[in-house]
């Protein structure tokens, strides 16, 4: 699912007052859109300072910019400021509280460009609406599961219906755990290697348990028992035990494979669940061992060196 694009007075309205903005001209340019694909032959970067080879959908104007335009001779300085209007720009934006020139404020005014000033430099204005736009823009998709923060990294419990991933969740939840949300986390692909997860509006803190109904976690359990969200690091599938076969789980290495999530692999864990099995127990040890993998220590391999050695020995 692709998040729908921004327009300009949508960035305005919610960046205005941090970035100080000003309209200078161009305010019938304020349904302009931004988005990741600016045009039909691919996508286009979006902020970044002045470039016109290749045009940011936001062309950030600062104190190098702005002496390299007015220092042109006026047929090349008026071509560049034309393109600069005419191309795929969405918004100018003249930082560092420079004077704005009125040829770009008329250009800005009869293009219908949305331009504005600020009094912050330019590479900070650049810095904060790149990750604006990191999490507005960002690529979603909702997952069937309950969220959560195990042990300091995001673990998703996933499994059938009725498989027990409330209760599960609700006693992690008692062992001091936290809850991000239930049933449907939204994770959004925020940077190249990373998935954050959060809990829709109308989902927060709230979790459904079969036979007690909807829970209010935070009124029951306190603030430390809810994140707001976490980067989605491991998956825990919840199985029957009826339906897992040998060649689910390897008995040395457990069931272990990777799930693909908007491109990324994320590691699944299978763990079946039967009666008289401590699944909170064993989600913390799975959370654990997947830890000790990320360091580089694998047991099974570590197992299968000293039976090798032993062998070794024996000989």
């Amino acid at each position: 699912m692709t998040t729908p694009p921004l327009t300009v007075h949508h960035v305005v309205e919610a960046m205005g007052e941090r970035l100080a903005l000003r309209w200078v001209a161009g305010h019938q340019g304020r349904e302009r859109r931004i988005a990741h694909q600016a045009t039909p032959h691919g996508s286009t970067s979006l902020v970044g300072h002045l470039n016109i080879i290749h045009p940011n959908q936001i062309q950030v104007l600062g104190p190098d910019e702005m002496r390299y335009l007015w220092n042109l001779r006026k047929n090349s300085q008026r071509d560049i400021l034309e393109q600069l209007v005419n191309g795929t720009a969405a918004l100018l934006i003249v930082t560092d509280g420079l004077a704005v020139q009125p040829e770009l404020c008329a250009l800005a005014d009869r293009q219908s460009v949305p331009l504005l000033s600020t009094t912050l430099h330019s590479h900070e204005i650049i810095n904060i609406l790149r990750y604006f736009f990191s999490d507005k823009l960002a690529e979603t998709i909702t997952l069937h599961g309950v969220f959560m923060e195990v042990l300091g990294i995001g673990v998703l419990l996933t499994g059938e219906s009725a498989i027990g991933k409330s209760e599960l969740a609700l006693e992690l939840i008692s062992r001091g755990h936290r809850l991000i949300a239930d049933d449907a986390p939204e994770f959004a692909r925020i940077a190249p290697d990373i998935l954050r997860g959060t809990c829709p509006p109308v989902l927060e803190n709230f979790l459904e348990v079969r036979g007690l109904g909807v829970l209010n976690i935070r009124a029951m359990y306190g603030d430390s028992a809810i994140k707001s969200s976490k980067y989605l690091r491991l998956i825990i599938d919840l199985k029957d035990q009826v339906d897992v076969t040998s060649a689910d789980i390897d008995r040395l290495h457990g069931g272990r494979c990777n799930r693909v999530v908007l491109g990324l692999q994320v590691p699944v864990i299978t763990l079946p669940v039967a009666s008289g099995r401590n699944l909170a127990v064993m989600v913390e040890a799975a959370v654990r061992n997947h830890l000790l993998r990320l360091r580089g220590y694998v047991a099974a391999d570590d197992l299968a060196a000293r039976q090798r050695r032993q062998m070794q020995s024996d000989s």
